[in-house]
C-alpha cells in the first residue's frame, strides 16, 4: 500500500506558476500509475492531469492543455505538477491519486484509483 502526501499548494495571483509535488511512501511509486484531480468549492472532484508509470505517457484535461505539465522521478518517489500561467478558476483542492498498473497506461476516471492523497490548497486571485 502507498501513501501520498501532496504539497506546494498556496495563493499565487492570475498569470503566476505553482508546482505542486506528490511524495508516495510506503512502496515505490514506479508501480503506479498516478493523476491528479482537483475539487473547487460547490462542485464535483474533476481531472486534471494523468501520467503512466514509466511517465511515458501523459494526458491532460482540455482546461489545462498547455498550461499544466505532469512528470515524475521515480527514483525520488515523487510526482509532480507544474502549473503555469494560472487562473483564478483553478483555484481548488488539488489531490494526488495512485493506481497500482503493470501496462503503463494512464488513467482519467477518479474510480480507477485506489490510493489518494489528503490534497493541497490551490488559490489563484485575480
Amino acid at each position: 500500500q502507498v501513501q501520498l502526501v501532496e504539497s506546494g499548494g498556496g495563493l499565487v495571483q492570475a498569470g503566476g506558476s505553482l508546482r505542486l509535488s506528490c511524495a508516495a511512501s510506503g512502496r515505490t511509486v514506479s508501480s503506479y500509475a498516478m493523476g491528479w484531480f482537483r475539487q473547487a468549492p460547490g462542485k464535483e472532484r474533476e481531472f486534471v492531469a494523468a501520467i503512466s508509470r514509466s511517465g511515458i505517457r501523459t494526458y491532460y484535461a482540455h482546461s489545462v492543455k498547455g498550461r499544466f505539465t505532469i512528470s515524475r522521478d521515480n527514483a525520488k518517489n515523487t510526482v509532480y505538477l507544474q502549473m503555469n500561467s494560472l487562473k483564478p478558476e483553478d483555484t481548488a483542492v488539488y489531490y494526488c491519486a495512485g493506481k497500482m498498473d503493470y501496462s503503463d497506461l494512464y488513467y482519467t476516471g477518479s474510480y480507477e484509483y485506489n490510493y489518494w492523497g489528503q490534497g493541497t490548497q490551490v488559490t489563484v486571485s485575480s
